[in-house]
């Protein structure tokens, strides 16, 4: 008499799955973690694996290497959804509340990704690779200089806002990283040194002499 696979067989296999891919989620979550606070080329695989509560041959199995880890983070947790609707974000006149809007909807601080996009900034530096699957600077550079291109009160030459862009953008990331160890010690995450900042940048611009290469309004 042959013998099919019961119902009790097919739940076997749906747990035994289920348990892998739990297995592969702590591995990514421990590793972007470990990549955000150490750096990539400071993480050992060792590490990786005893926050992950798992063995180290078991990353192995699923990735073959640590540069495959980054590359599975990149791909499946990086969102690429650009900000289309920079206009909306703008407080005309005001530079530093428009930058301030453009922290609250990127959500560095809050999004799932967040600790990814501080890990992005630092690799793309030294790994061409993440560089060129990733190049999170590049676009939130442009958003910053649009944002503070359409929010400027006096026309701006491209290098002092190009210059503001960086600044800000570095900010953004630093705030991000200090709102997640806050987040992880329970402490109370204060934003005012990101609106700060913000207001530092926009007194700046507004005392900036204007010089003859100017920008085009962002929305031309």
């Amino acid at each position: 008499m042959s013998r099919h696979p019961g119902p009790s067989s097919g739940n076997r296999r749906d747990g035994i799955r289920s348990t892998a891919q739990a297995a592969r989620t702590r591995i990514l979550d421990a590793a972007e973690a470990l990549f955000a606070e150490q750096g990539f080329d400071s993480t050992a695989t060792t590490a990786i694996a005893t926050a992950a509560h798992v063995p180290k041959g078991l990353i192995f199995y699923y990735f073959p290497t640590k540069e495959a880890i980054l590359d599975a983070l990149i791909a499946e947790r990086l969102p690429t959804e650009p900000i289309s609707d920079v206009i909306s974000l703008v407080a005309p006149g005001d530079p530093a509340t428009s930058l301030i809007n453009l922290d609250t909807a990127l959500n560095l601080g809050h999004h799932d990704s967040s600790v990814l996009r501080v890990i992005i900034w630092r690799e793309a530096e030294t790994h061409t690779d993440v560089r060129t699957r990733a190049d999170l600077r590049a676009h939130l550079h442009d958003t910053t200089m649009r944002v503070l291109q359409a929010s400027s009160p006096v026309p701006v030459s491209v290098s002092a806002v190009r210059t503001a862009a960086t600044t800000w953008v570095s900010a953004m990331l630093s705030a991000a990283t200090t709102d997640r160890l806050f987040g992880r010690d329970g402490l109370p995450r204060a934003h005012e040194e990101l609106q700060n900042i913000a207001r530092l940048i926009a007194a700046g611009m507004s005392g900036m002499t204007p010089l003859p290469r100017m920008l085009a309004p962002a929305w031309t």
